[in-house]
């Protein structure tokens, strides 16, 4: 007779809800070269995510701050402008971008995001990849061009 498995959760537990205005959000000086101190909460990360899947992660720009210009291997980066306004950059074309925009960074590619106004911009960024090919790749997702520390754990 094979053992019984335990039954499932009937719902979500305060102990998995993790709320972000409780002293989640840190501090990050400088994300990638940017402009000033952001805020910033890995909400996923791949050891706990299902396959594909490397983050995401909620991040606050505070006026006059920015996310400096970055490239990333073989794996793509969307940010999702959950409120505010300001200008990205990717791949040497810059433009406004304003809450609901989603805006992907393919891999390889260079981006970076200013909140050039005077209230905050808030926005989800989520990574998946890698891939395994690519102009750089070698088929394991490790790029030579990743590069400075990434938003929250220094893995850039």
């Amino acid at each position: 007779m094979s053992p019984v498995p335990p039954p499932a959760p009937q719902g979500p537990t305060r102990t998995r809800i993790t709320n972000l205005h409780e002293g989640l959000l840190r501090e990050v000086t400088a994300d990638h070269g940017g402009r000033g101190t952001i805020l910033a909460h890995r909400a996923y990360r791949r050891e706990d995510a299902p396959a594909g899947i490397a983050f995401i992660d909620l991040v606050v720009l505070p006026p006059c701050t920015s996310i400096g210009l970055h490239r990333h291997g073989d794996d793509q980066e969307t940010y999702v402008i959950l409120s505010g306004r300001g200008r990205m950059t990717v791949d040497g074309e810059e433009f406004e971008v304003r809450d609901g925009d989603v805006v992907p960074n393919r891999p390889y590619g260079e981006h970076g995001l200013v909140n050039d106004s005077d209230a905050e911009l808030r926005l989800l960024v989520f990574e998946i990849g890698p891939f395994g090919e690519g102009p750089l790749g070698d088929g394991d997702g490790d790029s030579p061009l990743a590069a400075g520390p990434g938003p929250l754990d220094g893995s850039r």
